[in-house]
């Protein structure tokens, strides 16, 4: 698990990398990565669009209580764990473990997953007095995004 988390390391030059598509003559020219992420990007803020609403319609008409966001951000993580825990696993080639990763991780997962609502939410609660429902949701978030992350890499390292 130590190992995909490594994985995800931040570098100077540029996005999170998974495991072996560390730079190298090898890597994506910026034109072609950007597009990789543009395109995730696209498909993961429509994803959080319609589902979100879906949740809303379907589930929670009349709460206040940001359910869809936090539905989202837990999904979002148990993705991002089932990603990074393939990548980390899998023998491909490092351009390819670099293009799922810009793909899918920065860009799907990255227009899919919903921080700046998320605060915005936090701040929204905490201006109309609902303190404890914030801190509820906060913890709630951060709690449950983590476990549904190590929960998907243990889940997926055991598969192999």
């Amino acid at each position: 698990m130590a190992e995909a988390c490594k994985a995800n390391t931040r570098y100077a030059d540029g996005p999170p990398r998974a495991k072996g598509a560390q730079m190298s003559a090898a890597s994506l020219p910026p034109l072609i990565a950007s597009l990789y992420v543009a395109s995730g990007a696209a498909v993961g803020g429509l994803a959080r669009y319609h589902i979100g609403r879906g949740i809303n319609y379907t589930f929670v008409q009349g709460s206040s209580f940001p359910w869809a966001t936090l539905v989202i951000n837990v999904a979002g993580s148990l993705l991002m764990g089932v990603l990074l825990g393939w990548l980390a696993r899998s023998s491909g080639a490092p351009q390819f473990k670099e293009s799922m990763q810009l793909l899918i991780g920065v860009g799907l997962l990255g227009g899919f997953t919903t921080f700046s609502a998320f605060s915005a939410e936090m701040v929204t609660m905490i201006y109309r007095g609902q303190m404890l429902a914030s801190v509820l949701y906060g913890s709630a978030s951060v709690i449950a995004g983590m476990l549904a992350f190590v929960i998907a890499l243990i889940a997926v390292q055991g598969l192999q």
